[in-house]
């Protein structure tokens, strides 16, 4: 018997064969076998703020102040970040901070050191 793909959506593995392309029940997907494998192949490239690809443990820094939502604090354009880690999600970067603590940045906001 043929296994069936789990939906690349919901992950639901109760899906089924509608012709030419794949549906879920669950969450109503639907998608053809040539587009999971096209999502499989597909990985997400991070770049800073000047186009140079980042990667996991990379050190950047700061190009311009940003505020600290829910906070008066900022953080000022020039800090170092060191050790910081891709994310996938609104904000590109997962990294901890001297003296703010951890935070996320969008890598439009910084520059690889």
């Amino acid at each position: 018997m043929n296994e069936l793909p789990s939906c690349p959506k919901c992950h639901s593995e109760y899906t089924y064969d509608d012709g030419n392309v794949f549906v879920c029940p669950e969450c109503a997907h639907e998608w053809t076998g040539e587009a999971e494998a096209d999502q499989q192949d597909e990985v997400k490239v991070y770049k800073d703020a000047n186009g140079t690809v980042l990667h996991d443990g990379d050190a950047v820094t700061v190009i311009k102040d940003l505020k600290v939502k829910g906070t008066s604090s900022v953080v000022k354009r020039g800090t170092k970040v060191k050790n910081i880690r891709l994310i996938d999600g609104d904000h590109d970067i997962d990294c901890k901070i001297d003296g703010l603590g951890e935070m996320q940045l969008k890598t439009k906001f910084v520059k690889k050191l």
